[in-house]
């Protein structure tokens, strides 16, 4: 392209843009709310949410009351759903569920003031207030809207927050077992199986639960050891009959044959 037809073409985009920030912004100003509820409908369906944000943000407060209420209150709301603004796209759904239930526009507002809290559910190192909300507010979807198109999509949604809420359950009895602390850690290892013992991570939590309850007893005084050492024998026990082919089998055997040796030596000192 030579530079004269570079230039042209360069100056028609900015004569272009000009002219339709110029229409937009004379809009704005305008009093034709008719039109300005036209435009900001026709600019969501391009994706300029910005503009249709503040538009509908001008003509609000003239259609309350009307029948064009709950439409301009459910665009906002997905302007920001779609801007990524979940939090705010959030409550905005929530207030037109609860003010609109009749309206056409409600199912799909129910579903996106959930999915808005599936797409804040962070990772699972952080707090998971918001996965569970995700999980709350998708299963009272589906109980409302059982024949939904989108129940699949749903269920898909429920299985990754859940697996995040196992992750988190993990991840945080663990941390106790790698910083030393492990009455801590017997105490959350079970309690995460109890909670969840559908988990994927079940292998792994009852092994580090014999774990725990090894290094808990050799590192007690001699009063506890014994009580401790038995413990630690009924979480072996456990493990081999759900994993007895584990690749930590052999290590946790000579545990068990440790504690074996420390009971049957202090048994048989007891006996004396």
């Amino acid at each position: 392209m030579t530079k004269p037809v570079l230039k042209i073409t360069v100056c028609s985009a900015v004569l272009l843009l000009a002219a339709g920030c110029s229409g937009y912004n004379k809009l704005l100003k305008s009093n034709d709310r008719e039109q300005m509820y036209k435009a900001a409908l026709d600019y969501f369906e391009k994706g300029k949410f910005d503009k249709t944000l503040q538009l509908f943000e001008e003509i609000a407060p003239y259609y309350q009351g009307t029948v064009r209420e709950d439409t301009i209150l459910f665009y906002t709301a997905d302007a920001h759903f779609r801007s990524r603004d979940y939090q705010l796209s959030s409550m905005e759904f929530d207030d037109f569920r609860r003010r609109f239930g009749r309206s056409p526009f409600v199912e799909e507002a129910e579903y996106k003031y959930a999915m808005g809290f599936y797409y804040m559910s962070p990772p699972a190192n952080r707090d998971q207030t918001s996965t569970y909300m995700a999980i709350t507010s998708i299963n009272e979807y589906l109980q409302r809207y059982p024949n939904s198109l989108k129940k699949q999509l749903c269920l898909i949604r429920l299985d990754e927050l859940q697996q995040t809420l196992y992750d988190k359950s993990f991840i945080n009895a663990r941390t106790y077992y790698k910083i030393g602390r492990y009455k801590s850690a017997v105490v959350a290892l079970r309690n995460a199986l109890r909670e969840y013992p559908e988990t994927p991570h079940r292998e792994e939590i009852l092994y580090l639960t014999v774990k725990s309850c090894y290094e808990l007893a050799a590192n007690s005084v001699h009063a506890l050891q014994t009580d401790r050492y038995l413990d630690m024998l009924d979480a072996y026990y456990t493990f081999i009959s759900e994993f007895p082919e584990s690749g930590y089998r052999r290590e946790l055997d000579r545990l068990q044959k440790t504690a074996r040796e420390y009971l049957d030596k202090h048994q048989s000192e007891a006996t004396e």
